[in-house]
């Protein structure tokens, strides 16, 4: 039997499961980390995880819950919805996404390795996973959607469409192929724009 803890304890354990399993999770991912590491900083026996998370995946998917809302403030509400025009939209949505992926290292390993994050879909309950419905990800989808369908983007399916920003998304995590660095920056942002209007379709 695990031993029991008060709320104090609790607390403290979570907030290092938390901390620890993102620094796993972002450095080596989901399949390689192990309970014994993620157990490591809270001095009690791996055994003891389960009082705490579920499994790895409930872990991984409340770590990403945490960081959803603030993820969307700046990535959608902040950059996508807030141009009227589609082409502008998606070129701001880019942009914005280009700069948390540079700041935000749990999100970059989830687009680097998007079958993480199926991982955790397939081991959770659906319910718990559901609680994603809001995350940058569906927003884009449901806007892609929508936009295609009013005839404002180019005629291609939405899962289409969103691969091709993904691929623009990949851009950056690969710079060092790209030559000289003082480029870089020049390289994404004529790439984001012709991208952008790309997908659009004119007076859409």
């Amino acid at each position: 039997m695990p031993p029991a803890f008060t709320a104090e304890e609790k607390a403290r354990i979570t907030a290092l499961l938390l901390a620890n399993g993102e620094k796993l999770f972002t450095g080596q991912g989901l399949r390689k980390t192990s309970l014994e590491e993620l157990m490591a900083p809270t001095g009690v026996a791996k055994s003891s995880f389960y009082v705490f998370f579920d499994s790895k995946e409930a872990l991984y998917l409340e770590l990403m819950l945490r960081q959803t809302g603030e993820v969307r403030r700046r990535v959608i509400d902040g950059a996508l919805m807030s141009a009227d025009d589609p082409r502008e939209a998606l070129r701001r949505f880019l942009h914005a996404t280009v700069e948390e992926l540079s700041v935000n290292p749990l999100w970059r390993r989830l687009m680097t390795h998007p079958e993480e994050m199926q991982a955790v879909a397939r081991k959770l309950d659906p319910e718990r996973v559901a609680a994603m419905s809001g995350s940058p990800a569906a927003a884009l989808t449901e806007y892609v959607t929508a936009r295609r369908a009013a005839g404002e983007l180019v005629d291609a399916e939405p899962a289409v469409i969103i691969g091709v920003l993904q691929c623009v998304l990949l851009v950056p995590m690969f710079a060092e192929r790209l030559g000289d660095p003082a480029l870089h920056a020049g390289i994404t942002d004529l790439l984001i724009d012709i991208v952008a209007a790309g997908l659009a379709r004119p007076g859409g």
